[in-house]
């Protein structure tokens, strides 16, 4: 730090004035305090978006480069096509749009059928019981079991358990061919998942439930309010971020169901209950066609991300306006 003396006469009195002048203390660019946060950056991101590189952005990437190209993905030379995998797919592959169209139907009873279950299962262990724990621990266990495994239980109690039941009851329901007919497979397919996604989805409403003032319960009671005004206008707009979540969760689950589908029907009979993600596997390691497959994988992955974001979106603006 330098500093000026400068000599004013004012009035007949001198003045001295002292200016200081700092000189600028320049930061180093990279100071240790940086050097050392950038490394601790590193070290807990580093591996993790390694990882994420290797296993999701680069099989992305090359799949996105596949899906315009002619390849079966077995041999070496690899065919750019263009578009023409995209033209097949809109114009000419008819099993591609059934199992669309599938899908879709597949999605929409999913989605509701895991919704209101899982809400009412949430409210029903949520009540002053004495086994509600027990409950919660028997409706959750269906969401520990694999998707194959689950199916290969449900196929021996669809084709063994119903036929025997059937033979000593008589009731109709049992004697039905559950998955050798595409009516009731598509219906069998929707039971086993609906049992298996329910019970998580009754979890994220139960920590919603709980979270909703019982002040408010109680003075709509006294207010004479029934329990279904109060589960309409006031518990259903507190638990509706919940609603959201749990939207989002099985919308995306049901568009993306494959395990289910490939241990109870395998796509049959005659490829009827062929779900979307069943038709790209088939279509990519069965039939060696990697190149329509990866294209099948491409429209089916901007399809589900545009209807999430508009599911979510959509959720958001009402639990604004509730």
């Amino acid at each position: 730090m330098n500093s000026q003396s400068n000599v004013k006469e004012v009035d007949g009195a001198v003045v001295v004035s002292e200016k200081r002048t700092q000189k600028a203390v320049s930061t180093p660019l990279f100071s240790k305090k940086k050097l050392k946060d950038a490394g601790l950056f590193t070290l807990f991101v580093g591996p993790v978006f390694l990882a994420f590189t290797l296993i999701v952005l680069i099989p992305f990437f090359s799949g996105v480069y596949y899906a315009f190209t002619d390849w079966n993905g077995i041999t070496g030379s690899v065919q750019w096509v263009g578009l023409d995998n995209f033209k097949y797919l809109i114009f000419e592959d008819k099993q591609f749009h059934a199992s669309f169209l599938l899908t879709t139907k597949y999605t929409i009873v999913a989605i509701l059928l895991t919704n209101v279950i899982g809400f009412g299962l949430a409210i029903l262990v949520t009540q002053m019981l004495k086994t509600r724990n027990i409950l919660r621990t028997v409706f959750f266990m269906p969401n520990l079991l694999g998707g194959l495994l689950l199916g290969f239980i449900w196929q021996f109690i669809f084709v063994k358990g119903f036929a025997s039941i059937g033979e000593i009851t008589g009731i109709p329901l049992f004697e039905l061919a559950w998955l050798g007919d595409a009516s009731t497979a598509f219906w069998g397919i929707v039971i086993v998942s609906v049992w298996q996604g329910a019970g998580y989805i009754m979890i994220i409403y139960i920590a919603a439930l709980q979270n909703v003032p019982q002040e408010l319960i109680e003075a709509a009671r006294i207010d004479g309010a029934n329990r279904f005004q109060i589960l309409r206008h006031i518990t259903m707009p507190l638990v509706a971020p919940a609603v959201t979540i749990c939207l989002f969760l099985t919308t995306a689950s049901s568009f993306k169901i494959f395990d289910a589908n490939l241990s109870l029907t395998n796509g049959g009979p005659f490829k009827s209950t062929e779900m979307l993600a069943l038709n790209i596997y088939t279509e990519a390691f069965v039939n060696n066609r990697y190149g329509i497959g990866e294209a099948k994988a491409l429209i089916f992955f901007l399809v589900v991300a545009a209807i999430t974001v508009l599911q979510v979106t959509i959720s958001k603006k009402r639990e604004v306006e509730s």
